[in-house]
Order: structure tokens, then C-alpha cells, then sequence
């Protein structure tokens, strides 16, 4: 059974900085193209960073030069480094694994950006 948990949300002031994680259990996160997204209450899903099976990177133009999306193989683990946290980065953040026919989701992981 593939599950992916992830971890690593919490309150933080703007300015600050998170690092999620995505664990993967029951396959290796390495076969899949990775995604990020967030929700906010009453918005759209949005997509925030993706990491392909050949490591090529692709950001939202809102986190560009704030997020950086990577993995640890050896760790089996997908994570994101979030600096410079703004108050419309809160969100519920999900990842995602994407192969083919093959999709998995996390349960999320709430990010609070506030004074």
C-alpha cells in the first residue's frame, strides 16, 4: 500500500521559514513526477512546485526565489523549503505522486503565516 505523510506545517511570523516533508512508504518517491499544492480556504488548489523522475524543477511564479522543492532518495523523502513566508502562503499543503496511471496523495499539512 503506497502512502505519502507528510509533515513539517506550523505557525510562523512572516519572514520566517518551513520545511516540509513527504514521506513515501510502500514505493520509492524517485519513480514519480512530485508535486506541491496548496489550498487556502475558499480558493482553488494551486500548484506550487514540481520535481520530474529526472529532477527538473518548475515553481509558481508566487514562491519563485522563496521555495526550492527536493528530494532525498536516500531518505525516500520529497520536501520543501519555504523562505521568506508570507501571509498568502497559508494554505493546507498536499503533495503529490504522479506515474502513469498512478496517482497518490498526502493528507496535508497546514502552513499559518502570521504575527
Amino acid at each position: 500500500q503506497v502512502q505519502l505523510v507528510e509533515s513539517g506545517g506550523g505557525l510562523v511570523q512572516p519572514g520566517g521559514s518551513l520545511r516540509l516533508s513527504c514521506a513515501g512508504a510502500g514505493t520509492r518517491v524517485s519513480v514519480f513526477d512530485m508535486t506541491w499544492y496548496r489550498q487556502a480556504p475558499g480558493k482553488q488548489r494551486e500548484l506550487v512546485a514540481t520535481i520530474s523522475r529526472s529532477g527538473t524543477t518548475n515553481y509558481a511564479d508566487s514562491v519563485k526565489g522563496r521555495f526550492t522543492i527536493f528530494r532525498d532518495t536516500a531518505e525516500n523523502t520529497l520536501y520543501l523549503q519555504m523562505n521568506s513566508l508570507k501571509p498568502e502562503d497559508t494554505a493546507v499543503y498536499h503533495c503529490n505522486a504522479r506515474f502513469g496511471e498512478y496517482n497518490f496523495w498526502g493528507q496535508g499539512t497546514q502552513v499559518t503565516v502570521s504575527s
